[in-house]
């Protein structure tokens, strides 16, 4: 067996998490960062989820939602905090995890996770290539 085929037989991809300072907003009441814990995205997932969010219209123009897209990616692979979190979502007088994670993160702060997301999943390339794949 070769030493790189041992190396992926002793590190698996499935379940592969990690912390991640996202902005230095979330803070502890004694000042500390708070991180966020993720989850990388397995290939069936974003295809799925680059399918969802792929439309073909009329003249067979292909329409990428990248704003549905991201706001997946991060409700799907944020472990903590939990943004599907029912009394979370209620207590804030939303009805989606997509109007939670709105009412509790700016624009910014999504993009940083989605980021961060796509990068523990093994991609090195920016939001416009993803959308060009999808295309495709």
């Amino acid at each position: 067996m070769s030493t790189l085929q041992e190396f992926l037989n002793s590190h698996p991809v499935d379940n592969l998490t990690d912390e991640v300072v996202v902005s230095p907003r979330f803070k502890d009441k004694d000042g500390n960062i708070l991180k966020f814990k993720i989850k990388a995205m397995t290939n069936k997932t974003f295809d799925d989820l680059r399918k969802r969010y792929t439309r073909v219209g009329k003249g067979r123009k292909v329409d990428f939602d990248a704003q549905g897209f991201n706001m997946a990616v991060v409700i799907e692979h944020t472990l903590d905090p939990d943004f599907k979190d029912a009394d979370s979502i209620k207590k804030l007088g939303c009805t989606t995890p997509e109007e939670y994670l709105n009412k509790v993160l700016l624009s910014g702060e999504i993009a940083t996770l989605v980021n961060k997301i796509q990068e523990l999943s093994g991609f090195d390339i920016d939001m416009e290539a993803l959308v060009e794949e999808a295309k495709n």
